[in-house]
């Protein structure tokens, strides 16, 4: 007999989906997606059976197509079926073919869920393919996400068969003689998930007859304690993380007496993907490399004198910029710069993004454009000439902001103004101006 009510209760107690629910049931044809579509029409639910057809085992993929569709038949439930050239794309996107077949088939069963109505998507994983899942992530390295195993439900994916184990179902499949079609492939050991479920389960099964429940209740211990560590880690992002026009800043004081300090830097930093290798160095690097950079695929996080700065790769780098005579605003990254051409010897004061220049000394096009080594120039103020990457370091200028402070270049190659920080000496208003050249910078 089905157990429909540990069923129901399972579902109910992970609120997966309600009696008004329309679920898309993907079905393979083995036994776990045919006993999850058993138990779902004797519980009574709305759902429609979705296969999809890989191409990779020639006569055996056409015959669990054919078996799917006589199932929704028999079940008296819709049917979605799609074939897809496997080979082809996993070739094409470069992925290995379960890859492939992997990401083909999330996308297909979304495209159905959303055209034909469906609630959610049933999958008819069970305990034992937790379990594989653990012992993979573990095998590869892994946080402790990867302890809790396959989630009951995960937006609109839903496992309702995780209270059953694989000798359950099988038990089922037998006393019911309710056919089923079996995979050739389940018994190749050169697929890492199935070496452990024919190689390693088996052994470890030696030492704990009972894996399946104690697994269980590992699962539900590693679940408990992720949600303790997300609720900390969103605690710890909301007192130390500081927002200044974009960037994060996580300033040292806040996190040099973290403990654990690994774990809570990882998990603070992992969703800008940062890896455990970066934590490591970062933590090395505190109190000691100030300037430090370190750099995920999208994100740079720079270790400053007093603070942790994260930014978007890609703030602030600019190309060049002609700014021609006729030019009264020109766009530059976050900034636009305003220009007021004055009949008179102005002097702007008490604002350091803006400056008076004397228009007789211009000669155009000007360039707006970044930093570069080898840069210098002559400071307001002073007789010789100072690179201006000494410059930043004399004002303490982090490097994210260095890349982002626009340069205006003269026609002749000299730097006039190091835009909000500094006029070169030598384009300054004096006696002798007549006119001046106003430029403004305006954050955006």
């Amino acid at each position: 007999m089905l157990p429909v009510k540990n069923f129901t209760d399972f579902i109910d107690q992970n609120s997966l989906f309600d009696g008004q629910s329309k679920i898309l049931a993907a079905v393979s044809g083995g036994m776990d997606s045919v006993i999850m579509v058993h138990l779902l029409k004797s519980a009574g639910y709305n759902f429609g059976i979705a296969h999809c057809n890989f191409q990779l085992r020639g006569d055996e993929s056409t015959g669990d197509e054919q078996f799917c569709r006589q199932l929704a038949q028999q079940l008296d439930v819709p049917f979605h079926t799609t074939s897809f050239d496997t080979l082809t794309f996993a070739s094409d996107n470069k992925v290995s073919t379960q890859m492939a077949a992997r990401t083909l088939r999330y996308q297909w069963f979304e495209k159905v869920r959303e055209q034909a109505g469906y609630s959610v998507i049933a999958l008819a994983h069970h305990q034992n393919d937790a379990i594989e899942t653990i012992l993979l992530n573990l095998t590869r390295g892994t946080g402790i996400a990867g302890l809790h195993g396959i989630l009951p439900k995960n937006g609109p994916l839903v496992r309702p068969l995780l209270f059953l184990g694989r000798d359950g179902i099988h038990q089922l499949i037998q006393s019911l003689q309710i056919p089923y079609r079996e995979d050739s492939s389940n018994s190749s050991t050169k697929y890492a998930r199935n070496k452990i479920r024919l190689e390693v389960m088996p052994k470890l099964k030696e030492l704990n007859p009972a894996l399946e429940r104690t697994f269980e209740n590992n699962l539900q211990h590693f679940r408990e304690l992720e949600i303790l560590l997300n609720l900390r880690v969103a605690e710890l992002q909301q007192k130390v993380v500081v927002i200044y026009g974009g960037e994060s800043h996580i300033f040292l004081k806040d996190i040099i007496d973290l403990e654990p300090k690994r774990l809570l830097l990882f998990n603070l930093l992992q969703p800008y993907g940062f890896n455990e290798t970066s934590i490591d160095d970062l933590i090395s690097a505190l109190g000691k490399h100030s300037g430090r950079v370190f750099e995920s695929e999208n994100f740079r996080l720079i270790l400053d004198r007093e603070r942790l700065i994260l930014t978007k790769k890609g703030t602030g780098q600019q190309r060049e910029v002609l700014i021609n005579i006729h030019d009264r605003e020109i766009n530059y990254g976050r900034y636009k710069l305003n220009i007021l051409h004055d009949d008179s010897p102005l002097i702007v004061k008490n604002n350091p993004m803006a400056v008076s220049i004397d228009a007789g000394l211009l000669i155009y096009p000007l360039t707006l454009r970044p930093w570069q080594q080898g840069d210098s120039f002559v400071p307001l103020g002073m007789k010789g000439r100072k690179k201006v990457s000494d410059f930043f370091v004399g004002e303490k200028v982090p490097l994210h902001q260095k890349e982002q402070v626009p340069l205006l270049i003269n026609g002749n190659g000299d730097i006039a103004w190091l835009g909000g920080y500094r006029l070169a000496d030598n384009y300054k208003v004096t006696k002798d101006t007549k006119k001046v050249v106003i430029f403004e910078l305006v954050l955006i």
